[in-house]
């Protein structure tokens, strides 16, 4: 089992370290809650979950608040600090048992089959290597486990996939934590062996401005059995 809140399990040196996006990402995705609706996305993202969880990259804690009584117990995973400073807060204010603990998606610092459901969202847009995260929630996943997952990545035309293939080549992820648009969630958990169910792709804003960031998709994978 993950240390309680993060506090009795200390890394030298946090392998990811963003403290200016981090206060900029807790400020923006609190606004984001109401004002593009994402506390809804993030309901319909949990709905239903139960056994125990393991949620990779919890940032600031924001999903917390929404896994309902059928989960016994939360693992989350964040390794940038001041994020994980506010997961901790978050973590006490939930419903139910919630454990903050640093690590990396590629390594993830718990034993193999232990959940019954892995959580990623918007957090595969940023994981330095892409496979190996996944490989690592296949992993821990016990067999027939299920995936929820929300992210961002590659949409829209011609034109838009070629900005976001240009901005993640240059500017982007210095300025966004390391954050990418341009991948391919669904394609990804696919190539990892995962069984994808229904999805569903979103555009945030729904009725704003397309933007690189805007294409989301929502929805539930599995580990076969």
């Amino acid at each position: 089992m993950a240390p309680r809140s993060g506090r009795s399990r200390q890394v030298p040196r946090d392998a990811v370290h963003h403290p200016l996006f981090a206060r900029c990402y807790a400020r923006v995705s609190e606004r984001a809650e109401t004002r593009l609706g994402l506390g809804g996305l993030r309901r319909r993202l949990l709905a239903g979950a139960s056994g125990r969880a393991i949620e990779v990259g919890a940032g600031n804690g924001l999903n917390f608040a929404h896994y309902p009584g059928g989960v016994s117990e939360v693992v989350a995973i964040e390794p940038e600090r001041r994020l994980r400073r506010l997961a901790v807060d978050a973590a006490q204010r939930a419903a139910v048992p919630v454990d903050v603990a640093p690590g990396v998606a590629e390594a993830l610092p718990v034993k193999s089959e232990a959940f019954d459901v892995a959580v990623v969202s918007l957090v595969l847009c940023s994981v330095r290597d892409l496979p190996r995260a996944l490989a690592e929630v296949h992993r821990v996943l016990r067999p027939g486990g299920e995936v929820r997952f929300f992210e961002h990545g590659r949409g829209g035309g011609r034109a838009m996939t070629l900005t976001q293939r240009a901005l993640d080549r240059t500017v982007w992820p210095p300025l966004s934590g390391g954050c990418h648009v341009s991948r391919d969630p669904v394609a990804a958990l696919r190539e990892a062996g995962f069984v994808l169910g229904p999805y569903r792709r979103i555009r945030l804003p729904e009725n704003g401005p397309a933007l690189p960031t805007s294409y989301c998709v929502l929805g539930t994978a599995w580990r076969r059995p």
